[in-house]
């Protein structure tokens, strides 16, 4: 039975490459103000390269106080399409400026989130409602940064506002187009009550400014049955629902299958409108009407705050003003 390979040694690259170990260490840690010429720094590259050399990170941490690290902290959401694409975005961006992402999904019923501190030492902690403010206190005492998504969208300050502003551009876009009485397809996930609760409150907001009735709520999870009861339920009511705000676009795309089960088409039966934009949405028949919530402008907003912070900049409110954007298809 074969046993592990020794982590190779920054000696090891030293000696193949025929220079000094501080040397080395200044070449892989891209050290600044070092007359090394342009010769010595590739062969010093091309040799860690052929020996499979990479930094031990704990002793790059115990040397630089800190590691490359930042930890991206989430509460027990399910990740879905939208929160893949803002870890994506985070991830490239914070590549580039040689730091590396790790996720991390905070449950209450785990272990306390300070054990995570002691066993990484990051850079900075992203903290996406994740902490409560006992435990962001706590962060901030070891001195580690901790940021925090900041909204500023046209009166736009919280997370909170963000998601009632998405729910009332859907209400906003049914009523515009005729609908007065309006439906809210709830995920049955009661983990998103986060994101649910203030765009069903976008929802109300929209209806009250429209002076049509509150919206209509029904449960609806993610399969065609589920859903074919709540249209049935909506079809009903007097006056009928006639057009759907669904939670989000998978809950849409569950309605849309519904419909279908009972012979009904959008937008001409029953009006339905996401929210993500998801790719799906643009293959369906009809396509998903939606609306965009600027996921990939959110994580580049999210790296610039990091990397600002760690280099002592300001860090500027974002993301932009055209994030939350209405996507027309022929759903609604």
């Amino acid at each position: 039975m074969s046993t592990p390979r020794n982590r190779v040694t920054s000696l090891e690259v030293a000696q193949h490459s025929g220079v000094s170990r501080a040397t080395v260490s200044y070449v892989l840690n891209g050290t600044p103000n070092q007359t090394i010429s342009a010769e010595t720094r590739q062969r010093v590259l091309d040799a860690a390269e052929r020996l499979g050399y990479t930094p031990y990170a704990p002793a790059r941490a115990l040397r630089s106080g800190r590691s490359d690290v930042v930890v991206f902290l989430l509460p027990e959401w399910p990740i879905g399409a939208s929160i893949a694409r803002l870890v994506e975005d985070l991830t490239r961006a914070l590549v580039a400026a040689r730091l590396t992402l790790v996720m991390h999904v905070h449950l209450r019923s785990a272990r306390p989130v300070g054990d995570l501190w002691r066993a990484i030492t990051p850079a900075a902690v992203i903290n996406h409602q994740a902490l409560n403010d006992v435990e962001l206190q706590a962060v901030r005492r070891t001195g580690i940064p901790v940021i925090t998504p900041i909204y500023d969208v046209d009166g736009i300050s919280t997370f909170a506002d963000f998601q009632r502003r998405i729910g009332f551009l859907q209400a906003d876009h049914l009523v515009a187009n005729g609908h007065r009485r309006v439906g809210f397809a709830l995920t049955d996930d009661d983990r998103l009550c986060a994101f649910s609760e203030p765009r069903l409150d976008g929802v109300r907001q929209a209806c009250a400014e429209a002076d049509v009735a509150e919206p209509l709520i029904q449960t609806v999870a993610l399969d065609a049955a589920s859903a074919s009861g709540a249209i049935g339920r909506w079809r009903r009511t007097r006056p009928s629902v006639t057009g759907i705000c669904a939670y989000n676009d998978e809950v849409a795309l569950a309605v849309l299958a519904g419909m279908r089960t009972r012979g009904l088409r959008a937008p001409d039966d029953l009006a339905v409108i996401g929210v993500d934009n998801i790719p799906a949405g643009a293959l369906t028949d009809p396509g998903l009407t939606t609306i965009a919530t600027g996921m990939s402008a959110l994580g580049q907003h999210l790296a610039a705050a990091v990397i600002n912070t760690l280099e002592g900049k300001p860090v500027t409110p974002g993301p932009a003003q055209d994030v939350i954007e209405l996507i027309r298809r022929d759903s609604a």
